[in-house]
Parts: structure tokens; C-alpha cells; sequence
């Protein structure tokens, strides 16, 4: 590492003492988070007050005031406010004005439904949640996210069981009042049923007092149940993020001039772009779970970088995403950390290997050898070209054997693979083809980085290929290199590198030998020590890469959000009348 990059132990003291300089996304909300969970306790005690209103009504002397119906509607909407307000605290956490609205709307009908009870101080619990709402209005200014039909089946399945709860838990509290007692599951699910569209149930009640409150209540929940659900389905999704065709024509300039190795996958189509004022720099990234996760470092000119991170954490606080990046390099982390507070945690390494300096001479190189001497002799041969000029032939033919190749239907990949094949839109990146007696047996396809260098996006082979068919295509590409004009190659990323290579090592502590035990344990599944063995085959040089992220309490929903960014955690997808979302 060069004289003037910063040093790990530096990026991590950085991470650690600078204090954030961003107020409202990366400090702690505490007037958001302060009425959300006050509009949490008014929704409780809506469900709590409309639930127990039939105890209530038994009480003699409490309801004479007003008739019997009018209280009992009331108690039926009471309790669909509250779970409505119960919904909407995560919202007003997040400062979403949507939710804001809402919010004050609902609180303002939970008071006059309190007082229409008289219960005075659950009307004055409501009361001062509306009144704190308003005149912090300020603070709700998020807009609104992106929204498919799979968040009206979740919002679906949750008020069912929601609502499912409650009305049992309505009957139970009405039990010495049922005719012939508590039902059984059958009869008990046909009441529930039935009384959510508001048609009478198979259960008689001594009073009729008690049967018109249940079903009230049953009615409200049922009318919440379907119609929060049918208005997020029914409702316009806003449009989705992604790169323009000026955005892309732009990265590519300032990537050709600055490369980081991961550049050339910012292009994906599934991104948007956020710009410096200079229009200097940019970030690119995808919004996953309400986290609005960035790739690798800014690209373009790094004076240029402060002003593009400052535009990314704007759009977040305007969003109330939170802000994260994942696979950043160590003098690009640095920059992100003294912007903005954020905190650092390496990841992993980078395998470079200097293609101007490879050789498989050395025994360091012996096995490497040993087995592309087999491969060789077994009859595969391997084709290096530019994508420009792959074989129309070969193009058609790689492009079936890797839908078939495929273990799955999902493609993984966001911060390190492009998500296209030989595409015309790619004419520079590199492909390389193994073949046996003129079959495709395995290919690699490597990505530009800057002027004089390749990263690698794709890996395949047969299934039914002799192992170290990937070996045999790498150490021709290194070989290759030089006449490409491609000075550096980037390999895979081996997560946790330094964890497994010290762990290993003679005076390795308890902690460091558990830890590495725990990354042995997952490569099972996860392929963690399998690739950094791969990698450390071509002696390459180790470039650190980090995740960083606002806070402790953010790092997990930040770390499930970059497991579905890159398709290591799915989620099923949903059509919809008319189209696909």
C-alpha cells in the first residue's frame, strides 16, 4: 500500500472516535422515535379499551349515559384505530409524512371515540399523542418508499392474524354468556368467519346486548382485515430505481479515468445513481428492506467523493432510508467515515494478482501447475477474447449452456457481478471459454477496471467438467493478459480472509480459533474457506473491503438487506392482474 493511503488501523480508530456530522439519518431520532412508540401505547390502549368493552358494559352505570349501540360501534372502531395506529408507530419512527398523516387522523377519532365511551383517560392519553404529532410536524418529511403487491398480502396475512386474536379473544371474555360455553375450534372458526363479514354465527348468547358487541367488533376487524389489504393492492406502485441511459453513458467516463475494481458493476440495470453537485463523482445503489445500500466506492475523481456522499446521505434522510455501504475499499471507507460517522467492519479481501509479474514457476505454484498439466493433457483447450470478438456461434451456445449450468433460478450478485452475459452493451470485457473436442465445458467473463485492469463477474462450468477446469481458464487469462493491455487482475472476494488465515496460525488466541471454527463450520453451505483457498493458489495481494453502516442497532437489518441484495436470502415474488410487478 502506497505512502499515501490510509492505514486499517486507521480506518478503524476513524470508525470508532469521529463523531457523525449528519443529524437526522445518522444520529439517534429521538423526537421520531419518542412519538412512535407514544402512538404504540395509544394504540394499545385502543385494542386493549374496545376489547374489554363488553366487560365493561356489565358494569352497572357506565353505559346509561349513551345508547347501547352508538357505545358499542364506537368500541368496534376503537379497536380497528388501534391496530391501525399499532401499524403506523414504525412509520412515524421512520419520519414517513404518509404516516404522519395518518397518524393525526386516527389519533383525533380515537379521542372523540374515548369520549364517546367516557373514558376520559384514554381520551387524554389519544389527546396528547395528537397534539405532541402536531406541532412536531417538522420532523415528518419522509417520503414515501416504493410499494409492490406483496406488501398488501403481508399486510393481509398480519390483520388476519391480528384479527383472528382478537375475536377470540372478544368470545372468550363473552364466555359465560355463550349458550352452551366456549366453542370448539370448527364452530369457533365459523363464528370468526362469519362474523367479519357481519352475517350471524352458529353461537347463541344469553343477552343480546353481548351479541350485538361481538358482532360489532367482529365486523370492525373483519372490514379491516380486507380493506387495508385491497387499498395497497388496488393503489398505483411509485416507480422503482433504476440507471438511465445518460447515468450509465456518464459512469462510464468517470470510470474510465478512476477505477476502482468494482466500478464496472455499478452499471447494473437494477440501480439508481446519486451525483456529486459537480457531477464529478457518483454512487450507485438499490434500495433493499428500507436500506439504501451503496457498491464498492464512489465512482470518479476522489476529491470529488465528499460531495457525492453528502448527496447519498440527503436522499436517504429524505427518504428516511438507512444509509449503507457494502465492499468499499480502505481509502474510500475512510473518506465515508470522516463524512459521516459511520462504522466500519472488514468484511473480507480482494484477490489482485499482478498479471505483468504471473508465472507458474516456484514452488509456491507447483500444485497450480501439476493440475493445468492434467487439465491440458485430458484435451481442453481455452479461447481468450474480448467480447467484441466472441464467435456469433460460441455467444449462442454460452449463453444456453449457462441457463443450464445454473443450480437455480436466482442470480446471485450485486456488488461484485454485472447480472448480463456477453452483452453488446459490454463490448470490452473479457470472455474465456474452455472447451473438450469442441464442447463448452466452462466459461469466465471478467469486467473492465479503469484503463489497465479486469475483475472478475462470472464463473461456470459443467457440472460434469473435470475439476481444475477453473484453474486451467484463470492462469490463461493472467497469461493472456498482457497482450489485452490488462496490467491487474481481480479474482473472487474471499469473505473473512484474515480470520481464517490467522486462526490457523501457531499463537492464534480462544477467540480467533472459535470465530474461525464458526467460518469452517459455515462454508458448508456458504463457500467462505473454499474460495479463499481458491484464490490463494495464484499468490495474489489481499486488498481489505468493508461494510459500514450507521450504528450497532442498524448493523443487522443493514446485514440482512446486503444478504438480499446479493441473493443469498430470496423472497417469493407475486404477479399481478394484467402484468408482472
Amino acid at each position: 500500500m502506497s505512502g499515501g493511503e490510509p492505514s486499517r488501523s486507521t480506518l478503524s480508530t476513524l470508525s470508532a472516535r469521529i463523531p457523525s456530522r449528519l443529524p437526522a439519518v445518522l444520529t439517534a431520532r429521538t423526537v421520531p422515535r419518542l412519538l412512535g412508540n407514544l402512538t404504540y401505547l395509544v394504540g394499545a390502549v385502543d385494542l386493549v379499551t374496545g376489547l374489554l368493552h363488553t366487560w365493561r358494559v356489565r358494569l352497572e352505570g357506565l353505559t346509561e349515559l349513551l345508547p347501547g349501540a352508538l357505545s358499542d360501534a364506537a368500541a368496534a372502531a376503537t379497536v380497528v384505530a388501534g391496530v391501525f395506529l399499532l401499524v403506523l408507530g414504525h412509520g412515524l419512527k421512520r419520519r414517513k409524512r404518509r404516516a404522519w398523516r395518518a397518524a393525526v387522523v386516527l389519533l383525533a377519532v380515537s379521542v372523540v371515540l374515548h369520549a364517546l365511551k367516557t373514558e376520559p383517560a384514554a381520551a387524554a392519553v389519544a389527546a396528547v399523542g395528537l397534539v405532541l404529532l402536531v406541532a412536531q410536524r417538522g420532523e415528518f418529511q419522509a417520503l414515501g418508499d416504493p410499494t409492490t403487491r406483496w406488501r398488501a398480502v403481508r399486510a393481509f396475512v398480519v390483520l388476519l392474524v391480528v384479527s383472528v386474536a382478537a375475536g377470540t379473544l372478544v368470545l372468550w371474555l363473552n364466555r359465560r354468556e355463550l349458550v352452551g360455553g366456549f366453542p370448539g375450534a370448527g364452530e369457533l372458526a365459523r363464528e370468526l368467519v362469519l362474523g367479519f363479514v357481519g352475517a350471524d354465527g352458529p353461537l347463541s348468547f344469553t343477552r343480546d346486548r353481548s351479541a350485538d358487541v361481538v358482532g360489532s367488533l367482529l365486523l370492525g376487524l373483519g372490514l379491516m382485515t380486507l380493506l387495508a389489504p385491497a387499498y395497497l393492492a388496488l393503489r398505483t406502485p411509485e416507480p422503482r430505481p433504476e440507471l438511465t441511459d445518460d447515468d450509465e453513458a456518464r459512469l462510464r467516463v468517470l470510470m474510465a479515468r478512476h477505477g476502482d475494481s468494482l466500478a464496472y458493476f455499478n452499471t447494473r440495470r437494477d440501480k439508481s445513481v446519486v451525483w456529486s453537485e459537480s457531477g464529478k463523482a457518483a454512487i450507485a445503489y438499490r434500495v433493499v428492506s428500507g436500506v439504501m445500500l451503496a457498491s464498492g466506492d464512489p465512482v470518479g475523481d476522489p476529491e470529488a467523493w465528499p460531495g457525492a456522499i453528502a448527496a447519498f446521505v440527503a436522499r436517504a434522510r429524505d427518504h428516511a432510508w438507512t444509509p449503507a455501504v457494502l465492499g468499499c475499499s480502505e481509502a474510500a471507507g475512510t473518506t465515508w467515515v470522516r463524512q459521516t460517522g459511520m462504522s466500519a467492519l472488514e468484511l473480507g479481501d480482494e484477490a489482485v494478482v499482478d498479471a505483468s509479474t504471473f508465472s507458474l514457476a516456484g514452488r509456491p505454484m507447483r500444485n497450480v501447475r501439476q493440475m493445468v498439466s492434467r487439465i491440458d493433457r485430458a484435451g481442453y483447450v481455452v479461447e481468450v477474447s474480448r467480447v467484441r470478438d466472441v464467435d456469433p456461434g460460441l455467444r449462442r451456445l454460452a449463453m444456453a449452456d449457462a441457463a443450464a449450468w445454473r443450480s437455480s433460478d436466482t442470480e446471485r450478485g450485486f456488488s461484485m457481478a454485472l447480472g448480463r452475459l456477453l452483452d453488446d452493451a459490454d463490448p470490452d470485457c473479457v470472455f474465456v471459454a474452455a472447451r473438450q473436442d469442441g464442447v463448452v465445458r466452462a466459461f469466465l467473463q471478467f469486467v473492465p477496471w479503469g484503463a489497465d485492469g479486469m475483475s472478475l463477474d462470472v464463473m461456470r462450468r459443467d457440472s460434469t467438467a473435470d475439476g481444475g477446469v477453473n484453474e486451467l481458464m484463470i492462469v490463461r487469462a493472467l497469461e493472456a493478459a498482457p497482450a489485452l493491455g490488462i496490467g491487474r487482475v481481480s479474482l473472487n472476494f474471499a469473505a473473512f480472509r484474515s480470520a481464517l488465515e490467522r486462526g490457523e496460525k501457531l499463537g492464534a488466541g480462544p477467540v480467533l480459533r472459535a470465530w474461525r471454527s464458526v467460518l469452517v463450520f459455515a462454508s458448508r453451505w456458504l463457500q467462505i474457506e473454499s474460495l479463499y483457498r481458491f484464490n490463494a493458489k495464484f499468490q495474489p495481494g489481499w486488498q481489505p473491503r468493508f461494510l459500514l453502516y450507521p450504528a450497532a442497532s442498524d448493523l443487522p437489518r443493514v446485514s440482512l438487506a446486503a444478504l438480499e441484495a446479493e441473493a443469498f436470502l430470496t423472497w417469493p415474488k407475486l404477479g399481478r392482474i394484467g402484468g408482472r410487478l
